[in-house]
Formats: C-alpha cells, sequence, structure tokens
C-alpha cells in the first residue's frame, strides 16, 4: 500500500521558533546558577515590541533584556526592541503538590515518545529532511546578505507498506533581500542539493521543487508575523507522524512532564527500536499533578514486535521508570542544555541525553 506523508520544519528567524530559543535561553541561565529553578518564562513578539511573561521561582539572577537582545541581534534584527516584562513566581498551591519528600509531576497531562528504524536516527524521514534543510539554509544564509533566518520548509515522502521509498515534493519559503537574484538557483545549489546528498536512495525520479511560491518573502520575522513560545509542537516532535501531547517544551524545567516525560517517552521507544524489539513504537504516558508515579502506560507497536506485546511490556517495566524524579536524574536533566533543543526539533540529535542508546535487560 503506498501513502505519502509531509512534515514540516522552521528555522530560528521564524517568529514562533524564535520565542521558544529565548524562553530556552532564559532557563538555560537560570539553570547555570540555580539547578532546582522552577521556569516557566515565556515570550511573544510582533514588530518591535517583545513581551516576556510567566512564572520563576529561582534564586537566579537573570538578565532577561540581555539574553533576549543577544538573540535578536544574532538572528539578524537591526532594529532596537521595546520589551515589556511581568514575571511572578510560581504558585505556592503548584510548589507544595510538586517539591515533596520524592519529586512529583508538576502538572497533569499526556505525553507520547514515538521511534521508527526507518532512518538511523530512528526517526520519520519526513521531518529528519526538513530539519537537515533547515540546519544547511542556517549555514548558507549566515555566508550571505541576500538572505535572513526566517524560513521554513516542507517535506513530502512516499511510503510503500510503511517504508519510505521516495522523496516526492520539497517545499521551501525563505525570507531575502529586496535585489536578490537568482533565488531558485542559490536556494538548489547551496542548501537543497548538499542537504540531499545522503539521501540519494530515496530519490527515485526528480524531486518537485517549490521554492518561494509566494513570489517574494522581503517582510521578515516580527514584521512579517507574530510569534508566541510553543506554537510549533509538530515541528518539536515528528511531523505529525506520530501523535502529540497537549503542552509544549520550550521554556519549562524538567518537573514539567510535559517536556521531561516526553523526553523520555522517547528515550524508551527508541530503546525499544534499537533493541530490535519493534521496527517502530509509539509510548503514551500520562501523568497527575502532585503523583510520584503515572497514571498509565501504553505502548503501541503498529504489528512491527518481535517479541509478544506483553513480554515488551514487562521489558519496560524491568528497565525503566517514568516518575518525575528518576527521569530528571536518570537524563540529568537538571543541566543547562535546552538551548541547543529549541530549533530544528527535539529528536534525534544523539547529543541529547534521552537520544543515547542503552543495553536492555530482556
Amino acid at each position: 500500500m503506498k501513502k505519502n506523508l509531509t512534515s514540516e520544519s522552521v528555522n530560528i528567524g521564524h517568529p514562533d521558533k524564535t520565542c521558544d530559543v529565548i524562553a530556552d535561553a532564559f532557563l538555560d541561565e537560570a539553570l547555570k546558577q540555580d539547578k532546582n529553578a522552577q521556569m516557566a518564562v515565556e515570550c511573544s513578539i510582533k514588530n518591535d515590541k517583545l513581551f516576556i511573561y510567566g512564572e520563576a521561582s529561582t534564586t537566579a539572577k537573570i538578565d532577561y533584556n540581555r539574553i533576549a537582545k543577544d538573540i535578536l541581534k544574532e538572528i539578524g534584527y537591526k532594529n532596537s526592541f521595546t520589551i515589556i516584562k511581568e514575571i511572578s513566581i510560581q504558585s505556592p498551591d503548584i510548589s507544595q503538590a510538586v517539591i515533596k519528600k520524592t519529586l512529583c509531576a508538576n502538572d497533569q497531562g499526556i505525553v507520547f515518545g514515538y521511534a521508527t528504524n526507518e532512518t538511523p536516527e530512528f526517526m520519520p524521514l519526513p521531518i529528519l529532511l526538513a530539519h537537515k534543510i533547515m540546519k544547511q539554509y542556517e549555514i548558507y544564509r549566515k555566508t550571505t546578505s541576500e538572505f535572513f533566518a526566517d524560513a521554513k520548509c516542507q517535506v513530502s515522502v512516499e511510503y510503500e507498506n510503511d517504508k519510505p521509498v521516495n522523496i516526492e515534493t520539497i517545499l521551501i519559503s525563505v525570507s531575502h533581500s529586496a535585489d536578490c537574484k537568482n533565488l531558485n538557483d542559490k536556494i538548489k545549489q547551496n542548501v537543497l542539493e548538499p542537504a540531499l546528498y545522503e539521501y540519494k536512495k530515496f530519490i527515485l525520479k526528480p524531486i518537485n521543487f517549490i521554492i518561494n511560491p509566494s513570489g517574494k518573502f522581503t517582510i521578515w520575522g516580527s514584521f512579517g508575523d507574530s510569534g508566541t513560545v510553543g506554537r510549533k509542537i509538530v515541528v518539536d516532535t515528528y511531523g505529525g507522524i506520530a501523535k502529540v501531547g497537549g503542552g509544549c517544551f520550550s521554556s519549562k524545567n524538567a518537573t514539567k512532564v510535559d517536556r521531561s516525560g516526553a523526553y523520555y517517552a522517547r528515550y524508551v521507544a527508541k530503546n525499544l527500536v534499537a533493541s530490535n524489539l519493534c521496527d517502530k513504537c509509539e509510548i503514551e504516558v500520562s501523568y497527575g499533578i502532585g503523583l510520584e508515579k503515572p497514571i498509565s502506560l501504553n505502548i503501541d507497536t503498529f504489528g512491527t514486535e518481535k517479541v509478544s506485546i506483553e513480554n515488551i511490556y514487562q521489558i519496560v517495566e524491568n528497565n525503566f521508570d517514568f516518575s518525575p524524579n528518576n527521569i530528571i536524574n536518570e537524563l540529568g536533566l537538571l543541566r543547562p542544555i535546552y538551548k541547543q533543543t529549541a530549533c530544528y526539533g527535539h529528536f534525534g540529535n544523539p547529543n541529547f541525553p534521552w537520544e543515547k542508546i542503552i543495553h536492555i535487560l530482556k
């Protein structure tokens, strides 16, 4: 059976992604000074205004204005920004439910983790390719004054019998100067061709390239659109090929299971697939605020399991612990490692601790 699956990625100059990066930079700065910082400081951007708001319970001294302005400058904004802040401490009602003798979940919610053996990174090919194209664009745009940081791409892949066989369409839109010439050729030669080089086996016929279908993209970033933390959950996870939970990741420290629980669910799913117990796996976990253990666990291997599903549940029980306290300790999540996750996906990068492959006792 044939089907087409499509995933999207966006670059750091996309207003939503800009806000994600700034929020995770705040979190990292807090954790550098105070590993037990409770952070949920978000931001929104429009035109020359940046709104910073949320909750922070920490001994860290954070220069929010400096961090934000440094990132905006790095992205390529030449104008000055007006920054408006509204930050309070975390509600004591939440604190007393979370910080007990054993650390408990900071909120209720469901999280998902997914892995597939269709790529060496154990990620779906469409989202993996979309991120790689955006990474290559970021490298290229910094070599020229003709292109800016706001960009997005979309990759459509044909699947046959649940395996990727052909890259069919790549849509990319990139911001550029008004006097940019030969844009299509420059993007093909400097972005698309280098990004696709290692994926030749998935190119069975000429790819349908769609480059800047709007015609021009000279008004970019916060002057072309507004942005807010957490609006790119599908980009941040599996490109729509697996389910996503109800909460975003960026801005949240590790007691927020929206983030840490999703990381651990990916960790478990990846290790099940890497251990050849199944070809693909999706794990759903639910949590309740103030509870030490998850409420429920569901494992779906989509009929690809190599041992019984009952055996897989037992293997998970014997090897993994989904409690927030263990997740934080096992993965080392009290470190300032989050800004690097905010762009190009939270999964698939071998440098992230939840991506490590361990020996499973079967």
